[in-house]
Formats: structure tokens, C-alpha cells, sequence
């Protein structure tokens, strides 16, 4: 059985993932609330499925779209055309024609741990995933596979909660379209920032500064581009959504003209036709000169899809982005922008975790304390008293002041659960003091760790980093390792190739 543990060691922290199995087990015993409080769909071509296995809660109810079914296969199908292992085994091409063949596709695990590399290279080591034709393929073989993919997965920020293996070998619809869908989000907004894209500094509007910019989630940046690229048109046309904006097809036809290459001759013609349906085949028909046609089929375009077009849009600014670098800005400002190692695993974890809103940049999107508090409820559930918490949206009057009354509550929730944070207040959270708030992150995501553990231990007594270190020590000696871990702090370079999300089996 792989069993995988990674260790993150920074000059600041000693952070632990511990998975598959860890976070596999802890996520069946868990409730997603949230997923018991979406609202029952009944709408053209939208399915609606309950959970299935005991991972997934019962009473839950999610929707599917043909439209998503058909645009993941054919993503899946152009992504990942050239991999020698997904064609020797017919795992490719997808048939985005059936409604079952890519729920087949995904059973034995392998199909999702290389979907899962392509939108976040290296993530799973290959050598790790049992590689081999069906008929030597058995229910464990594949049960490996899929938890690799699930740790994997949580790994890169996905929510995982409710999903186990069972459901993923059973190609139970929702839950598997749900992940793939996460996992392919993950990797298009991945470099939508100013260390990939220094262009970035452009889409600024007047009054405003990098720390503005970086407050937007990526899709409020997808549309400041498009809306950028319109008005550089001298277009009237400005978008606020995926949705009803588009519809009409205008924005990409006029997009489409001002980011092409100049050899594919795309110009602004499809707004001559006045049919809908007829214009966004027109547009996609200019889109596929481009090799950016993807996701999205003239009906998803006219009817609003807002989770397809914008997955169509980011494609259009990965391939096209079409944002030269300002001219007067120095390296050292967009080296503050750039993110660590360190904060992309809080990150991860934080979104692993369901964190609402969605974390893109860890300081942003902490400085209200909201995320905060959902992180302490999973620490310690019940610790965090809901009607002391100011709750978004905060008015511009006052609304400073309701955030720092947040982030001090939760310094003291911090204090709470005996964390060391001398030096720490809620105003240090709120300016996004990075030593300080990571001092404070670091400190939860340790503690939740060491919950899991001692869940797993069921022990009623937390445990210590010397029965930790005890229990690593005893997975290298059954892996044949000579060299013992004895303390924590320096240590990385000898456990990551054995436990870390990225090794062989041991």
C-alpha cells in the first residue's frame, strides 16, 4: 500500500501533510454541511444525483451538465493526446459522445493522477502509480491509484471532502466531474499572476496599486482582461460576469480580434451576424484558428455557462494574454508579489479544506479573519462563537475596524488553543504582515495535523513530535533505510523522496 507523508521544512516551520490514507480515512468520518445546502437544480440537460458511497453524505445533491461532461473530455482528450501510458492502455481518446465513457476512464486512478500532473506538474511521481493493463489490474491496485489521486488532489487544494476512492472506481457521476473540474481549474488559473504574467501591472485602474490588483480572485482578473482588451478596441462593450455578458458573443468576438496573431487574419466579422447561435460559431470557428477552442459549444456561449466560458477565457489568456510588461517597474516589485513554497502549501491546505472564499493569495484573503474562523471550526469544531464574528460584505464606513475586530478574535482563539503568539495582534493580520501571519497559519495547520493523528491513534491525549519521529523512523526502517530521523528541523531532504506525494510506493 503507498503511504505518503510529506514534510514541508521552511526557515520558518516544519508543516505536515500526512496522506493518503490519513486525510482519506479523517475525510469519510467528516460532514460536509455545505454540500447538504445546495439547492436541487431541475433544469434542460442538468442531471441531479444524491451521494452513493459512505464517503459521500447522504441527503447531499449535486448537479451535471452534459455541456461539462462533454467540455472535460474534450480537454482531457487534447491535454493529455500525447501520453504514452494513457494510449497504450485505451484509457484515450474519451468518447465525449457517451455519457459513460469517461466515468469508465477514471476507474483504475490512472487517467486522474495524470490529469492531476498536468495542471500541477510533478505533484505525483509517476513511478508511484501502479501503471498496468486491465486485466492485471486488480480492486486494490486500483484503490491505490485513486487515493494516491485523492491525497494528490487535496494536495493541490482541492476539496475532497465526501469523495473516496469506492466513489471514484465507481464512476459516480457528480463526484467525479465535480474533482475533475477542480483539478482542471486549479491548473488554468495557476498562472494567472505577476510572476508568470508581469503584463498583470496593466489591467490597474486609476488610484489603484499592486496590492489592489492582487486583492481580485483570478476570475475578477480574467475580467478586468477581457474588459481591458475591449476598451483598448475603442469597443463600448464591457463584461461583469460569465454569464448573461457574453451571451451575445460579442466581447469574444471582439477579444478574439485584438489577441490573435496577426497570421490568422481574425477580425471583428462575426458581429455581422445578428442569429446568436449562428455568431458564437462564428467566434468559435476564429477560436479554433487560434487552437483555443475549448470548453465551451455555441449553446454554452449563448445560454450563459458561466463555469465553461470562464474556463473558456482563462485558455484564451494562458495562450494569448497579450499584456506586455510595464516598462517602469523594477524586478524587486513583482519579487514581493511572488509567491513561496511555504505560503502555496497554507494555501493548498486551506482550499483542501473548503475554505470559503476560495484562497488565491494567502494575506488577501485572510486579512477579515472569515477564513480564519473556518479553519479554527475544523481545528476545534464548536471552538468559534459565530455571533461574535462580523460577517461580510463590510460597508466602507467602519468596515476596517469590523475586520480588525475579527482577525483579534481570532488571535484569541489562537490563545486558545495554547499557540505561541507573543507579538501577534489582530491588526498584524489585517496589514498582512507575512512573518506574523504565517507564524499564526503555521501554528493551525500544525494543530489540525496532529488532530488527525490522534484521531487515527484514538487516543485521548495529544500527541508528541517524539512518537511523530518514532513512527517515520519506522516506516524507513520497513523501507530498507539505514539513516534515522531524530529531530524535526532539517530533515526534508531525507523524508521527502520517501513519504512526499511524489514517491514510489515503499
Amino acid at each position: 500500500m503507498k503511504s505518503q507523508l510529506k514534510l514541508t521544512v521552511t526557515h520558518h516551520v516544519t508543516a505536515f501533510i500526512f496522506s493518503p490514507q490519513i486525510f482519506c480515512q479523517e475525510s469519510s468520518q467528516l460532514k460536509a454541511s455545505g454540500f447538504k445546502s445546495m439547492v436541487k437544480q431541475f433544469k434542460e440537460n442538468v442531471k441531479v444525483q444524491g451521494g452513493v458511497s459512505q464517503s459521500s453524505a447522504e441527503g447531499t445533491t449535486h448537479s451535471l451538465t452534459d455541456s461539462e461532461r462533454i467540455a472535460f473530455c474534450d480537454w482531457v482528450n487534447s491535454s493529455l493526446e500525447e501520453d504514452k501510458d494513457l494510449n497504450e492502455l485505451r484509457l484515450l481518446p474519451v468518447d465525449p459522445n457517451s455519457e459513460t465513457d469517461l466515468f469508465k476512464k477514471v476507474e483504475n486512478g490512472i487517467l486522474l493522477c495524470k490529469l492531476i500532473n498536468l495542471s500541477a506538474p510533478d505533484t505525483v511521481d509517476e513511478r508511484a502509480i501502479n501503471i498496468k493493463p486491465e486485466d492485471k489490474m486488480n480492486i486494490y491496485l486500483k484503490q491505490e491509484n485513486q487515493i494516491l489521486a485523492l491525497n494528490s488532489a487535496s494536495a493541490i487544494g482541492c476539496y475532497i471532502v465526501n469523495i473516496g476512492p469506492e466513489d471514484l472506481m465507481n464512476g459516480t457521476p457528480h463526484l467525479v466531474l465535480g474533482l475533475i473540474w477542480q483539478i482542471i481549474r486549479i491548473g488554468l488559473l495557476a498562472k494567472i499572476n505577476l510572476a508568470n504574467v508581469p503584463g498583470l501591472a496593466r489591467l490597474l485602474q486609476e488610484g489603484e496599486t499592486m496590492d489592489d490588483l492582487m486583492k481580485l480572485s483570478p476570475e475578477e482578473i480574467l475580467l478586468r482582461w477581457v474588459n481591458y482588451h475591449l476598451e483598448k478596441s475603442g469597443s463600448n462593450k464591457r463584461i461583469r460576469n460569465f454569464g448573461n455578458d457574453i451571451s451575445d458573443s460579442e466581447a469574444y468576438a471582439v477579444l478574439l480580434s485584438q489577441i490573435a496573431p496577426p497570421q490568422f487574419g481574425i477580425d471583428e466579422s462575426p458581429l455581422r451576424e445578428s442569429d446568436k447561435m449562428k455568431r458564437a460559431e462564428l467566434v468559435l470557428v476564429n477560436a479554433d484558428k487560434m487552437k483555443c477552442r475549448k470548453f465551451v459549444r455555441p449553446s454554452d456561449i449563448v445560454k450563459g455557462h458561466s463555469k465553461l466560458n470562464m474556463a473558456f477565457v482563462a485558455n484564451l489568456f494562458n495562450t494569448y494574454p497579450c499584456l506586455p510588461p510595464v516598462e517602469d517597474m523594477e524586478d524587486e516589485e513583482f519579487e514581493e508579489y511572488e509567491e513561496t513554497r511555504e505560503e502555496l502549501t497554507f494555501r493548498n491546505w486551506m482550499n483542501s479544506l473548503g475554505a470559503n472564499p476560495f484562497v488565491s493569495h494567502l494575506y488577501n484573503n485572510l486579512h477579515d479573519g472569515i477564513v480564519l474562523f473556518q479553519l479554527f471550526d475544523k481545528i476545534k469544531p464548536g471552538i468559534v462563537n459565530w455571533e461574535k464574528v462580523n460577517k461580510p460584505p463590510f460597508k466602507q464606513m467602519g468596515g476596517k475596524m469590523k475586520k480588525i475586530e475579527n482577525c483579534n478574535y481570532a488571535v484569541e482563539l489562537g490563545h486558545q488553543l495554547k499557540f505561541s503568539l507573543i507579538g501577534i495582534g489582530g491588526e498584524d493580520i489585517h496589514n498582512k504582515t507575512k512573518t506574523l501571519v504565517l507564524a499564526l497559519v503555521w501554528q493551525m495547520m500544525r494543530a489540525y495535523t496532529l488532530k488527525i493523528l490522534q484521531n487515527l491513534a484514538k487516543s485521548d491525549k495529544p500527541l508528541e513530535d517524539k512518537e511523530i519521529i518514532a513512527w517515520v523512523n519506522e516506516k524507513r526502517k520497513s523501507a530498507g533505510f539505514s539513516r534515522f530521523v531524530r529531530i524535526f528541523s532539517g530533515f526534508f531532504d531525507e523524508v521527502y523522496g520517501i513519504f512526499g506525494v511524489k514517491c514510489p510506493s515503499i
